[in-house]
Parts: structure tokens; C-alpha cells; sequence
């Protein structure tokens, strides 16, 4: 297959090129509408407890609460006559709003547990109509009325999900902004950096052109069947544009590497293909399947990622193996116009050294494998320790920058009132359930640790002794329904609040019902029990997977499992290292977040694609070293020429990928920060800790046994092994001379 592109871009490379470009173009006018079809949302499971209670309220009862107004009645008090005209004026006029329901304010039921401590502020509760997106649109319509001053001295602030949503959905964009702005500047200049030309450092840009071009392309496609995060455009253009650094750089060393050692451009692109080409297959591969491990989690926010990870991955490797070869056929020798002036002196110092900077590290480390091997790891242990103490949770208001409104407003409702509605559990009966059994279930949850108050249509419970529950208890009861509200004055999304949903669920209710619990804390539980019960299923996948392409790549059983401890430890390190510093509180000062447990979504896809760029890195390593391992090279010789050949090119891939990933550092947003941060450094961490020093440690300890596979499976990879192949190389000036078999070599070592 690799000769046929191979040939089809030597002969037909005018033809590949123009129809990419027509390809593009079509891919770009099907790409603009993504945005468009695109949603906000998809944290919660569908399936949960929590995501049917919401359902069931939403069709029996309006809808939960998801915007609150604080209202300030200046220097006087929310019941004077003035300010109790204006609230009941706005209550009326809310209620009159289409795009708003179950709209209840202190003013119209009396519910001392919408008027704050000092009585100087109150709440007006309400339900924004329509999903996700319409719902923050909607709100934005709502508050671009009413908040702010108003008529008879009130001055209206508002917090409630959909206004937590519609700021993180604005300052996401903004942070997006700011972080291109960055990286897009630094990832040019690195370009030109690394190859050394400025022909050569455009060539990845057409690559990425490619990828994000097709890969929105797709995403507007399943965006008009199914619901699709618009978070997952972050990563198409991210990651689009890594993959296809990563892949042209790959492609273009090797290219450079055969016209230096003297060969004409087509055999040139021939070995480029059969070498570097299939290693970009492979390694599409591995980074392809560890995004679409995304796909068992039922959140469509993690669905997204691996939908439009797996695209763009696809749509990078298949652009680099096509469009590339064609490009490096038409350029030839000319891939190297506009050659940097610092270019002409690495290269003249790198023919003056006998082995490249990567080569001989790795020699020091293979003939002191513990010595150098063993700090190293010790750093990475100790860097992954916080992970012994690691909490999760779903994103709120904290994770917003302190200036935000909806999250001072949140804040204050904490604060200056007896419970937040806003946070409430809601127990919801999808049947009528009679006044008495109703009033003992309301009066024992009253009783729970933590809980202020428990609303229902029969009263409003208090530590077991209940009132009348006026107005506010008329909504809380259908027919062929019934609502109960837990309010709490624990903070939400903490310990205590998930236990005081699971106790809630542990009541006994009323004799032949089976009520479903939701709200904010409740669907946390069950965002975390998720999560939890489809990790093993993920990991798997990935793990065997992963097993199985490199063993169809390599022939061995250990190389795999060697892959994977040395992947798991560096991205354990990374994760432990944001784990310390944003759940545990450290340099929150530095860089202005809030500390709060890890959110759920944004660690697991933070790991699938940390992941996937490890397994990245490793078949790029692999492969050469497999390479020259099938020459004749002993196991040795292999690791420090195969480390030689792309070590600098690993390295300046991680260094400009990161750079993509680091500028996440500046968002204001504390999770997009974190997801940055750790996939910045996950990056960093195995390319040079891992690829550096640990793999050529473990190579030397392992010797020939590296290669090791039983019996069946040698033969099995012989008939079904995906091994190099393609024309011989030509000959290379800095490569040593291999002699002897490579079993004599192995025992020689080094």
C-alpha cells in the first residue's frame, strides 16, 4: 500500500495536490456551518437518576430552577412598601416573560427563605425555557432587561446555571482568543526554529489546514444528528495542529535525511513513504484509539472529543501520507529554500559530531541505566503522589474568574441566606402521593445533617416541626405529581453534599412510590458513579488495543507492556503535578484560580489525550529503532542510533505541540487552565523524561528479551505483522557501521 502512495505521488503529484485543494475547499463550506449546530452542555449522563428527575420536573412541573435574581433593596429593607410595590411589579413582569416559568419571588409567597439574613435583599426563583444553548440565549435576553437598577430603588444581579453557562461560554471564547493569539506566534517562530527553512516550515500548516478544515467538516455533519459540544472545536484546532507538526516534521527529516545521503528525489520519497509514512499510520492509530475510548462515556460533552479527536487524527495521517509526499515531490530540493542562517551552523556542527545530542545521552544511559534512570523515576513517583489523595467534581460558578457576577452572586446567596435554593436536591414522585405519607417523608428529611428547610406542597419542614407551606407549596404538587425541595447549607459539590444525596435516596418514601432525586449535588453523584463504572471499560480498550498495535508492529509482547508502564508513569506525574497545584491549592495565588476538586470530564480527557500523544512519541521512537534493529543493528546500537535519528525530532515536536497546549495557562476559565497545564507538561515529561532516558534504561535491562515474543504469536506476526519494508535506504553519513549478526551485537551490548 505505502509504494502505491508512494508512486502515486511521483507520478501524479500535480493531480494529488489540486484535488487536496478542491477537497479542502468543499471540506472548509461544509466546516462553516459547525458552528451553528454545535451545543453547549453534556456533562450529565442522560441515563442517571439525576438526568430523569430533571426530566420529570421538566415535563410535570416547568422545569427546575436554573436562574436566580439577588435583588438589592438599597439602604432600606426587601419589605418596605416601596421595595415590596417594586418586587411585586418585577414578579409580575417576569411572569408575563415567554421564554421563563415557575417564577416565584419573596414577594409573592412570603418564603422567608428568599430574603436574606439582614432582610436588606431577596430572591426571585425561575425556570429559562429551552435546551442548553436556547436556555442561555435566552437568559441573555432576560437579564439584558431586567438586571441592574430599576424603578423603586432595587438594584437586580442574577447567578443560576444557565447564567454560569452563558459567562463560561463567553469567557471561553475570550480565553480562546487570548490563547491563539499566543501560541499562533510562538508556533511559527518554533517552526522556523526546528526546520530551519521557511519552505519547510510551511509545509506543516497545509497539513493542519487539512485537518481542522476536515475535521469541522465532520463535526457539522454529526452536529445535525446528534448533540455535539462546541468545546470540541478547542480541540480539533489544537490538536490538528499538533498532529500535523508532529507528522511533517517526521516526514520532512526523512525526506532531508535521503537527499543528504545523495539520493534523487523519487527514491527519496519512495523511502519517506515506506518508513516515516507508515509510521504516521501507526501512530494515527494509537492517538485515534485512545480518543475513541471517549465514546463509552454516555456524557455527549466526552462523546464530542472522541468524535472530533478520532476525525482529526484521521484526517491529519491521511493528509500527511497523501498530500505530503506529493508536496515533498514537487518542492524537492527546493524543501529546503529559505534556509535560516542559524540552520546552515546547526547542521555544519551536527556533521562535525560523531553522534547527535539524543544519541549520546542515550549511550550514558544505557551503559548506567540505574544511575541515571533511577532519579529520574523517583522524581516522577514523588510528583505523582498528590494522585493518593485526588477528589473529584463537575465544574460550577468557582470556576470562573472572581470578578464574574453569577459567580459573586452565588457567593452572597451562600452566604447571606438560610440555604440556596438554587443548589437544592429535588425529590420528584412521577404519581399522586396522599397528604400524611407525604408530610412523615417531608418531616424525616428535615432531619437530615445539613438540611435548613424541606418544601413541600403539604408545609415547609424544619428539623421535624413544619408550618403551613402558603403560596410556594401550590407548585409543588400536580395531580399526578409531586415535588419536594431539600435545601441545605452545605456547600455545594462538596463531601457533605454528596452525602446528604445519598441519604436523601436512602429515606424511605412513601409506601408504592419510587421518587427520583436531582439537582446540582445529585448530579455530580451520579456524573462521578459514571464516570467510574466506564473507566475500567475504557482503559481496557485502550490498553489492548495499544497491545495489540504495537505487537503487530514490533512482533514483541514486551515492547507494548513496556510502553505502557512508561506512559502510565509520566502521565501519572503530570496529572499529579495539576492535581497539587489545582485541587490541593498550590500557586493558586500565581496563577488566579480557585482550588476545588479535579472536574471529572476534563481529567479523563485530559488522560485520553495525553495518552494518545505518549503512544504518539513512541512509535515515532519504535519504529526506528525496529528499523536499524531489522539492518542488523544489536539492540543497542539500535536505541542509540534510533534515539540519535529522532530524538531532536521528538523533542521539537513536543516543544511546539506544548506550546498549543500551554497557552491554555493564560484562561481565565480554572479547568481550561488545568487541561492546558497538564497536557502541556504530560507532553514535556514523556518526551523527554520518558523517550529521553527511561526508555533506553529499559531497553538496556531488558536486552534481547525486548524483542521477545512466544512462539505462535512470532509466527502470527510473520503471516500478519505490519513490519518496515520499502527500498533499501541510502547509505548515511552519520550512521555507524553495523557488523556481525545482531544476536552477536546483543550480547556485546553497546
Amino acid at each position: 500500500m505505502f509504494e502505491r502512495i508512494a508512486e502515486l505521488a511521483i507520478r501524479r503529484s500535480r493531480l494529488v495536490l489540486v484535488v487536496a485543494a478542491v477537497v479542502v475547499a468543499l471540506m472548509g463550506a461544509v466546516g462553516a456551518g459547525a458552528f451553528g449546530k454545535l451545543v453547549d452542555g453534556g456533562y450529565s449522563d442522560p441515563g442517571s437518576e439525576s438526568s430523569k428527575a430533571e426530566t420529570a420536573i421538566d415535563d410535570k412541573f416547568g422545569g427546575e430552577t436554573n436562574l436566580v435574581l439577588l435583588v438589592s433593596a438599597g439602604e432600606g429593607r426587601a419589605d418596605t412598601p416601596g421595595a415590596e410595590r417594586a418586587g411585586r411589579a418585577l414578579t409580575a413582569d417576569l411572569k408575563k416573560e415567554k421564554h421563563l416559568e415557575n417564577v416565584m419571588s419573596y414577594w409573592d409567597t412570603g418564603n422567608p427563605g428568599l430574603r436574606s439574613k439582614d432582610g436588606g435583599e431577596a430572591m426571585v426563583a425561575a425556570h429559562v425555557k429551552g435546551g442548553d444553548s436556547a436556555s442561555r440565549d435566552n437568559a441573555k435576553e432576560i437579564l439584558d432587561k431586567y438586571t441592574g437598577k430599576r424603578e423603586g430603588g432595587l438594584d437586580i444581579r442574577a447567578t443560576g446555571s444557565t447564567v454560569v453557562g452563558q459567562e463560561l461560554g463567553t469567557q471561553s471564547g475570550v480565553d480562546l482568543v487570548v490563547a491563539e493569539a499566543i501560541a499562533i506566534p510562538l508556533t511559527l517562530l518554533l517552526l522556523l526554529f526546528v526546520f530551519g527553512s521557511a519552505v519547510a516550515a510551511l509545509l506543516p500548516l497545509a497539513i493542519a489546514v487539512i485537518a481542522i478544515a476536515g475535521s469541522l467538516a465532520e463535526l457539522s455533519l454529526l452536529g445535525g444528528v446528534t448533540s455535539i459540544s462546541i468545546t470540541a472545536t478547542n480541540l480539533t484546532t489544537a490538536l490538528g495542529l499538533g498532529l500535523a507538526i508532529d507528522y511533517a516534521l517526521l516526514m520532512v527529516s526523512r525526506f532531508r535525511e535521503q537527499l543528504d545521503a545523495g539520493a534523487e528525489v523519487p527514491d527519496a520519497v519512495r523511502h519517506t513513504v515506506a518508513t516515516a509514512g507508515r509510521t504516521v499510520a501507526f501512530s494515527a492509530a494509537t492517538v485515534a484509539i485512545a480518543l475513541a475510548a471517549l465514546a463509552v462515556f454516555p456524557m455527549y460533552f466526552l462523546r464530542s472529543f472522541a468524535y472530533a479527536g478520532v476525525g482529526v487524527v484521521v484526517i491529519a495521517s491521511v493528509g500527511t501520507l497523501f498530500v505530503m509526499p506529493a508536496l515533498l515531490n514537487a518542492l524537492g530540493h527546493r524543501v529546503n529554500s529559505g534556509r535560516m542562517p542559524w540552520a546552515k551552523r546547526k547542521r555544519a556542527a551536527a556533521s562535525a559530531a560523531r553522534k547527535p545530542l539524543w544519541g549520546r545521552l542515550a549511550g550514558t544511559v544505557m551503559r548506567r541505566p540505574a544511575l541515571t534512570a533511577l532519579p529520574v523515576l523517583a522524581v516522577l513517583l514523588v510528583a505523582a503522589s498528590p494522585l493518593l489523595g485526588i477528589n473529584f467534581g463537575t465544574a460550577d460558578e468557582r470556576v470562573l474568574p472572581e470578578d464574574a457576577e453569577s459567580r459573586q452572586v452565588s457567593e452572597l446567596l451562600r452566604t447571606n441566606f438560610d440555604g440556596d435554593d438554587n443548589s437544592a436536591i429535588h425529590v420528584v414522585f412521577s404519581q399522586s402521593v396522599g397528604t400524611s405519607p407525604l408530610d412523615a417523608y417531608a418531616k424525616g428529611l428535615s432531619g437530615l445533617k445539613g438540611v435548613v428547610r424541606v418544601e413541600s406542597s403539604t408545609g415547609t419542614y424544619v428539623e421535624g416541626t413544619s408550618k403551613p407551606a402558603g403560596p410556594a407549596g401550590a407548585a409543588l404538587a400536580r395531580p399526578d405529581a409531586q415535588r419536594v425541595n431539600v435545601v441545605s447549607s452545605l456547600t455545594p459539590k462538596s463531601e457533605e453534599a454528596e452525602s446528604l444525596v445519598k441519604a436523601v435516596r436512602a429515606a424511605e418514601p412513601p409506601a408504592g412510590t419510587a421518587p427520583l432525586v436531582g439537582g446540582t449535588d445529585a448530579d455530580l453523584v451520579d456524573s462521578k458513579d459514571s464516570i467510574s463504572s466506564n473507566l475500567p471499560l475504557a482503559a481496557t480498550l485502550v490498553a489492548l488495543t495499544t497491545f495489540i498495535l504495537l505487537f503487530l508492529f514490533t512482533g514483541s509482547v514486551v515492547h507494548p507492556l513496556r510502553a505502557l508502564v512508561l506512559n502510565g508513569i509520566s502521565l501519572s506525574a503530570a496529572l499529579g503535578v495539576v492535581t497539587w497545584m489545582f485541587q490541593d491549592g498550590h500557586l493558586a495565588g500565581v496563577f488566579g484560580f480557585t482550588p476545588q476538586p479535579m472536574d471529572t470530564s476534563m481529567t479523563v480527557l485530559m488522560f485520553c489525550i495525553a495518552f494518545g500523544l505518549s503512544m504518539d512519541y513512541e512509535v515515532f521512537v519504535t519504529s526506528r529503532i525496529k528499523e536499524l534493529h531489522d539492518q542488523g543493528e544489536s539492540t543497542g546500537r539500535a536505541v542509540v542510533n534510533g534515539l540519535g535519528h529522532t530524538g531532536g525530532i521528538i523533542t521539537a515536536a513536543a516543544a511546539v505541540l506544548s506550546v498549543s497546549f500551554f497557552a491554555f495557562g493564560t484562561a481565565k476559565i480554572s479547568f481550561m487552565m488545568m487541561f492546558g497545564l497538564g497536557t502541556g507538561l504530560a507532553i514535556l515529561l514523556d518526551a523527554v523524561a520518558v523517550r529521553g532516558i527511561l526508555l533506553p534504561a529499559a531497553m538496556r535491562l531488558l536486552g534481547r528479551s525486548a524483542w521477545y515474543a512466544p512462539p505462535f504469536l512470532r509466527k502470527f506476526h510473520a503471516r500478519f505483522g505490519l513490519s518496515e519494508g520499502g527500498p533499501a535506504p541510502a547509505p548515511s553519513p552519520s550512521a555507524e557501521p553495523a557488523a556481525g549478526t545482531s544476536q552477536e551485537k546483543d550480547s556485546a551490548g553497546v
